[in-house]
C-alpha cells in the first residue's frame, strides 16, 4: 500500500488530499467495502451499482484548440468545448476534491511500448481504480518506479456541473483536451468511461503514425493467423472472438502498425446479461472469479451473481484483467490479420449470414457500421431501427470516417487481409417474423473463412447489396446462406431490401465528401425512391 498526501498530485492543484497510490486488489476491494461502493459476492467478485448504467456519448466534448480545431470532424459525437469550459471545472473538481480521499493508477495503454500512452488515473472511487488496475496494462515494478503520465484522467462522479454556468449539457461531462493531455470525467459511476476517453485519445493520435486504431476483438490461431471482429454492442464481438479453439489477444479495442495488431488493454469488459455458461465458459468464469468487477449485476439472496436478472440494465459488464482467460495471448500483441470480420445484427432480416467484400464494399460497410436496434431495447422502439455507427465506434472517433477507413484500406491492401460481412441477427423474416440466427450456424461459417474453406468456393451475388453470398458451408443449411430463399415470402423480402438499402444510402450520403467516389459507387443499387 502506498499512502501520500498533496505532492503526487500538485500538478493539478488539488489540496490536502489523502491519495492512495498503486493500490493492489486486496486492498481495493477493503476500501470500496469501507467506502459502501459495492459488495463482495458469494463467488468472488466486487460486485457494483451505478447511477448510470452505461456511457454518455452525448456528454462528451473535446476542448477545440489550434491543435483540434482543423483536425477533429466536428458534428455528431465529437462536441465542442472552449478552452475556458474546461479551465473552470478543473478549477472546480480540484476544489471539490481538497481535503478527499483519492485513488491514483499509473497504468499504460497499449501492449506495444513504441505506440502506448503512460496514463495517470485519479479516481475517487475505489472501484474505479480497480477497473483501471484489471483494464489497462500494468507496468513492471522497474516501469512504475520511473513511472511520468503522458494523460492524466481526473474521474470524480460526485461533482456534477451546472451545464447553465459551466458550458456544458448536463451535470454528467466527458470533457477531453489535448493539448493538456487530460480528460475530466463528473457525474458518473460509470467505469467505462474511464477506459473509452482513453481510447478516443488513441483514435486521435495514431493515425498520424501510420496505426490504424480499431474497435475490433482479436483472436489468433495455432499457424498465427489473427482474425479482427469489428461490430456494436449486442453483435457478438466478444462472445465470436472467445474461441476456446484459438487464443484472444483483446476483446475491444487494437491498433494496426507496419508489425502488425496490438492490444491497447490489458482486461476485458464484457456483457454478461444472460450468459450462457456452456456457450461462453471462459468468459462465465470471471464472474465468479476474486478480482473482477460485476457492474449492475444483481446478486441472489444466497450473494451469487445472477446473470439472468437484467433489472438494473440489459448493459450488466464484467471487468477482468485477460489473463483470467486461459487461452489469451500475455504479451498482447500478433502478427497482421489474416480475416476481418464486420458484424451486424440485422434485424430486418435482409443481409446474408456470411458475404465477401470487395475493397469498395469493404470501405462502404466500415464507414456505415450498421446494426439495428430490435423492439424493446429502448422506450418507444416498436419495429426495428438501423443503427450506423462509423467505423464500428463512431462515439470514439474524433477524425473523419474518411481517415480512418483509408488507413485500413491501405493496412488491408498491404497484408492482403480478407474481409467479410457477418450478421448474427435476423433470418426468414425480420424480427418478429423469422427466427435470431443460430450460433453454431455463425461459428461454423466463421470457421470455413478463418480455415480457408471458403477460397475455391462457388459464389452468388445478391442484387441488393451486391454481396458475394457462398453456395454451400459444410454444417450450415443451403437455405439459411441466401436471405432471400429463407423468407416465405419473397416478395415481403424486396420491398425490406430495398427499404433498409434506401436506409443505407440516406446514411452514406454525409460522408461522400469525404470518400473516394469508387466507395460510394459501391453503396446499394436497388433502394426505394
Amino acid at each position: 500500500m502506498s499512502l501520500t498526501r498533496t505532492p503526487l498530485l500538485q500538478k493539478l492543484g488539488i489540496q490536502n488530499a489523502t491519495v492512495h497510490h498503486n493500490l493492489g486488489v486486496d486492498e481495493l476491494y477493503a476500501a470500496a467495502l469501507r467506502l459502501g461502493e459495492g459488495v463482495q459476492s458469494a463467488s468472488g467478485p466486487l460486485t457494483v451499482h451505478t447511477n448510470k448504467t452505461g456511457r454518455s456519448p452525448k456528454d462528451r466534448f473535446i476542448v477545440e484548440d489550434e491543435l483540434t480545431r482543423d483536425q477533429v470532424w466536428w458534428g455528431g459525437f465529437n462536441t465542442p468545448a472552449s478552452p475556458e469550459v474546461f479551465d473552470r471545472l478543473l478549477a472546480k473538481m480540484t476544489a471539490h476534491a481538497a481535503g478527499g480521499e483519492l485513488f491514483v493508477q499509473d497504468v499504460f495503454a497499449g501492449t506495444d511500448s513504441e505506440y502506448r500512452l503512460g496514463v495517470r488515473a485519479v479516481t475517487e472511487m475505489a472501484y474505479h481504480s480497480l477497473f483501471v488496475r484489471n483494464m489497462f496494462v500494468r507496468p513492471s515494478d522497474a516501469e512504475r518506479a520511473e513511472f511520468e503520465p503522458d494523460w492524466t484522467v481526473l474521474n470524480l462522479p460526485s461533482f456534477r456541473a451546472d451545464p447553465e454556468t459551466d458550458g456544458v449539457r448536463s451535470d454528467t461531462f466527458i470533457l477531453v483536451n489535448f493539448s493538456r493531455r487530460m480528460i475530466l470525467v463528473g457525474g458518473t459511476e460509470y467505469a467505462g468511461e474511464n477506459k473509452k476517453g482513453i481510447f478516443g485519445v488513441l483514435n486521435f493520435l495514431l493515425p498520424s503514425l501510420g496505426v490504424m486504431p480499431m474497435h475490433c476483438s482479436a483472436n489468433v490461431g495455432d499457424e498465427g493467423d489473427v482474425a479482427l471482429f469489428f461490430g456494436l454492442s449486442g453483435t457478438g464481438k466478444t462472445t465470436l472472438s472467445a474461441d476456446p479453439s484459438r487464443r484472444l489477444i483483446g476483446d475491444d479495442e487494437h491498433g494496426w502498425t507496419d508489425a502488425g495488431i496490438f492490444n491497447f488493454e490489458g482486461g476485458c469488459y464484457a456483457k454478461v446479461v444472460r450468459l450462457n455458461p456452456e456457450a461462453e465458459p471462459d468468459i462465465f468464469r470471471t464472474t465468479q472469479t476474486y478480482g473482477t468487477v460485476l457492474e449492475n449485476v444483481v446478486l441472489r439472496r444466497d450473494g451469487t451473481p445472477d446473470l439472468d436478472d437484467d433489472s438494473l440494465t440489459e448493459n450488466t459488464r464484467s471487468a477482468y484483467p485477460i489473463t483470467q482467460i486461459a487461452h489469451s495471448v500475455p504479451e498482447g500483441r500478433a502478427g497482421h490479420p489474416r480475416n476481418i470480420i464486420f458484424l451486424t445484427a440485422d434485424a430486418f432480416g435482409v443481409l446474408p449470414p456470411l458475404s465477401r467484400l470487395t475493397p469498395e464494399q469493404t470501405m462502404y460497410q466500415f464507414i456505415s457500421g450498421f446494426t439495428a436496434k430490435i423492439p424493446g431495447t429502448e422506450d418507444g422502439v416498436t419495429e426495428p431501427i438501423p443503427t450506423f455507427s462509423t467505423c464500428f465506434g463512431a462515439p470514439f472517433m474524433p477524425r473523419h470516417p474518411g481517415e480512418y477507413a483509408r488507413l485500413l484500406a491501405g493496412k488491408i491492401g498491404e497484408s492482403g487481409a480478407r474481409v467479410w460481412l457477418v450478421n448474427t441477427g435476423w433470418s426468414g423474416g425480420q424480427y418478429g417474423t423469422g427466427t435470431r440466427m443460430s450460433i453454431r450456424h455463425t461459428r461454423a461459417l466463421i470457421h470455413a473463412a478463418l480455415s480457408g474453406a471458403l477460397d475455391s468456393a462457388a459464389f452468388v451475388r445478391e442484387p441488393f447489396f451486391g454481396l458475394e453470398i457462398p453456395t454451400a458451408v459444410n454444417g450450415v443449411p443451403a437455405e439459411v446462406l441466401n436471405p432471400r430463399g429463407a423468407w416465405a415470402d419473397s416478395a415481403a423480402y424486396d420491398r425490406t431490401a430495398r427499404k433498409l438499402a434506401r436506409m443505407f444510402r440516406d446514411n452514406f450520403g454525409r460522408f461522400e465528401d469525404g470518400v473516394d467516389p469508387a466507395v460510394t459507387a459501391s453503396m446499394p443499387e436497388h433502394a426505394d425512391s
